[in-house]
Parts: structure tokens; C-alpha cells; sequence
């Protein structure tokens, strides 16, 4: 297993490029599963989770060639259904949540789709049912095996209907989406998720073919066509990678223009940073984050301590909440972090507490930090990764730090972050992986 050894306390300085998105990438390569004509991606991410779904696209006989840099070409017209019925499938299929979001595109096109109870981050409960309820209001019968925790949903016409989802689920919006696209009739999803991502997905099923109206609101009709084709579609850079670079420039007092940010697709948060204190400009589409010695938390306006909790879009993404949490420890003031989607995603602040910083972990969902004003470095520790965003929550904190860490299950890392330690050390960041 890799490590990251990383010397902390350098000022950084220069600019970087963030990835394409990962969250939307999962969503994108399943939509080429629709149609059996060839459909280009670009800006996809060079990391694990990604790289998981296009060998598991490969397994179930999608063509798949490498034509650039960041791109690929898919062609889905030699499918092997009978490929989920294998033990190759449950075992790729259940390391990856992401694989949830082929069922819609299968069931919409040949009648069903398999899928074994997915893997992805421990950060609590990550339920399921809004997916597998969206398919049975469009007709699916779905049947759950308890003791293979083998999920299927099967379907001869797929009919469009009224449904009012029970929570916007980004993932179960986008897998409902895409198995109404060839449902016969209209179909109305209400309380659907409408985040860059989902509008990204509609605008490239459009492309196909599709017809959807009501993008970007959380009321979308969708007209069921007989056919998909191919298209081109290129990614929006990675907004939790943007928040990211964001708390690093904020934590290690650097000068860091963060490049091709698509800033309109970011909603609030480069406001959530600026209540941070942290001082940031846009310049075109690029973020220019000056050198600060130090930023002051804000209050609301009857004086009450800052609360900073996520929230369906357009509000807060749950994804930078440990980005928040991390940099408020050397903010001057006092923060209330209120992670509310997963209950176990602020259990790493053990590790920043071992750094030095002031943080009351109030209860799973909840935790008060005290921020230290820069008065006491936080210092170097050895640690594990416990998620993606955990992780790399860590890893700012050990830029930022006094004296030498360590980072162990980098995998973590790996899974959402693409060769983040050589994009780091062209900024100056002392970061080596063992």
C-alpha cells in the first residue's frame, strides 16, 4: 500500500488545472450504454473510480479507444447482457458505486439490469431506494436477493408516468433519467436533483436525441423516443477539486491562480470561502487566491456563530464540508460545521485534533471549530485516509503543518484526485508517494 511523506509549512505559488469531474464522469459513461452508435467524452479524469467504470463498460462488450489525452470514443453496439450474471460482474460491480448508474441505461434499452450491492466511501448510509422505486413507477419489476445482496430490475416496456422523488438523489435522478429517455410516453419527475451534473447529462442526452425540458430546475418532462444516437461531449472541470485547491491556497498562505474553473457552474461556493474569510478573485474563468496571514470567520447578523452545512443545489455541495471543517482550524473565529447527508464523514477530525487544532466533534453529524488564528501550527502526524474527501482534507492539512507527515490508504485519494502529488509539487508542495 502507498503512502504520501509530506513536509508541511511551505508556501505554494503558481497555477493549476482542475481534473474534469469526477461525479459527473460516472453519470456521462453510463449514457453511452443508450445508443449503439459511437459517442466521444473528453476532460475524463485519470483516476481510480473512472477508470474502474470504463473497464467495467469494456467487460460488458462496450468498444472503448483511448484517442487523446483526456478523451475516448465509446460504442455500445455489441452489448453482453449476460455478462451481469457472472461472478466477474458482482466482484467489479461491487467495488464501485459509481456502477449503480448502468442499470438505468440497460433497463431502458434491453430490458434489464443487475447490479450487486455497490462499494464506494465509508461515510454512512447510502440508500438505494430512490433509484430502484424511480424504475418501478416506469414499469420495472424489481427483485432484491438478500443473501447475495444481488440487485434486478427487469422491464418488457418501460411506460412514462408522474413520479415525485423522495429525495433529490443526484445518482437516482440521473439513473431515472436515463431509463425514461426510451420509456414509452411523457414522463414528470418532480424533486429531481439539478445539479451542473445532471444538467450536463440532460444537455448530452439532448444531443442523442432525447427530449428533456426543465434543465437545471428540479422539475424535469421527458419525452420517450424510440432511439438514441451518438454525439460529443466534453466534462465540466471538477468543482470539488476547485474548493480544494481553494482551502489549500487558504491553509499554506499561498499565491494560486486556479485555471478554467467554469466559475458559473460553482454556485455558492466561492461565496462559502469568502465567509471563511478568505479572500478570493475571479479573473475571467480562473480564480486568482492571494497570499493571506490570515482570514477571520464571519458571523450572521445578529452576531450568532457561522453554521456551514450542505445541502441539495444549489446549495452547499456535502463533498467540501472537510475542506471547510480543515480550513477553519487556523481561521480567527469560531465555525459550526453540520454535515447532514452522511453520518460518518466527520469522524477524521480525530486526526486533525492529534495535528493540534480545536475542534468539538458535537455528534456524528455535527462539530464546532475553534480556529487557532495561525497562533499555533497545526503539527505533522502519521494518519489515514478514510475517504476521498477525508483524505485530501488531511492531505491540505499536512501542507499546512509543522514537520513531517504521513498518509497512509492514499488509494482513497487516488479514487477522486488525478496524480495530485506531481500537481502539487509543481506549486512547490513537498509531497513524496512511497
Amino acid at each position: 500500500m502507498s503512502v504520501f511523506e509530506i513536509t508541511g509549512g511551505k508556501k505554494l505559488k503558481g497555477e493549476i488545472i482542475p481534473q474534469g469531474s469526477k461525479n459527473e464522469a460516472l453519470q456521462i459513461l453510463c449514457a453511452v450504454l443508450l445508443t449503439p452508435e459511437k459517442v466521444v467524452i473528453s476532460n475524463i479524469p485519470d483516476i481510480i473510480d473512472v477508470n474502474k467504470l470504463i473497464d467495467l463498460l469494456r467487460d460488458l462488450g462496450v468498444k472503448v479507444e483511448k484517442t487523446g489525452l483526456d478523451e475516448y470514443t465509446f460504442q455500445a453496439d455489441n452489448v453482453n447482457v449476460d455478462y451481469l450474471n457472472t461472478a466477474e460482474f458482482r466482484k467489479k460491480g461491487g467495488s464501485l458505486r459509481g456502477s449503480i448508474m448502468i442499470v438505468g441505461p440497460l433497463l431502458s434499452r434491453f430490458g434489464k439490469g443487475y447490479i450487486p450491492k455497490p462499494g464506494g466511501d465509508k461515510i454512512g448510509r447510502r440508500r438505494l431506494d430512490t433509484h430502484f422505486i424511480g424504475f418501478q413507477n416506469l414499469g420495472a419489476k424489481f427483485v432484491y436477493d438478500d443473501e447475495s445482496e444481488f440487485y434486478k430490475v427487469e422491464a418488457t416496456n418501460l411506460k412514462g408516468c408522474y413520479m415525485l422523488l423522495d429525495e433529490a438523489s443526484v445518482t437516482g435522478t440521473a439513473n431515472i433519467i436515463m431509463a425514461a429517455v426510451l420509456a414509452k410516453g411523457k414522463t414528470t419527475i418532480y424533486n429531481a436533483a439539478c445539479e451542473p451534473y445532471i444538467q450536463q447529462l440532460c444537455k448530452m442526452l439532448n444531443r442523442m436525441g432525447a427530449k428533456i425540458t426543465g434543465i437545471g430546475s428540479n422539475l424535469l418532462l421527458i419525452e420517450g423516443v424510440e432511439k438514441m444516437s451518438g454525439t460529443t461531449h466534453r466534462m465540466l472541470p471538477d468543482m470539488i477539486e476547485v474548493g480544494s485547491f481553494i482551502g489549500l491556497a487558504a491553509m499554506t498562505q499561498s499565491e494560486i491562480t486556479i485555471k478554467n474553473v467554469s466559475f458559473d457552474d460553482l454556485g455558492v461556493i466561492p461565496s462559502v470561502f469568502q465567509r471563511l474569510g478568505i479572500k478570493l478573485e475571479r479573473r475571467g474563468d480562473d480564480i486568482f487566491i492571494p497570499s493571506q496571514e490570515s482570514y477571520e470567520i464571519d458571523t450572521f447578523i445578529d452576531g450568532s456563530i457561522l453554521t456551514i452545512s450542505d445541502a441539495i443545489w444549489p446549495g452547499f455541495t456535502p463533498d467540501l464540508l472537510s475542506i471547510i471543517l480543515v480550513v477553519a482550524t487556523q481561521a480567527k473565529g469560531t465555525a459550526l460545521i453540520h454535515q447532514k447527508m452522511f453520518e460518518s464523514r466527520l469522524f477524521f477530525v480525530d486526526k486533525l485534533i492529534d495535528m493540534g487544532a480545536q475542534i468539538i466533534l458535537c455528534d456524528p453529524h455535527r462539530a464546532t471549530v475553534i480556529g487557532l488564528n495561525r497562533e499555533h501550527q497545526l503539527k505533522g502526524i502519521s494518519m489515514t485516509s478514510p475517504d476521498i474527501r477525508a483524505g485530501v482534507s488531511l492531505l491540505i492539512a499536512a501542507l499546512s503543518a509543522k514537520g513531517k507527515s504521513t498518509i497512509h490508504n492514499i488509494e482513497q485519494i487516488d479514487r477522486g484526485y488525478q496524480n495530485i502529488e506531481a500537481r502539487l509539487q509543481k506549486l512547490g508542495a513537498d509531497i513524496v508517494r512511497k
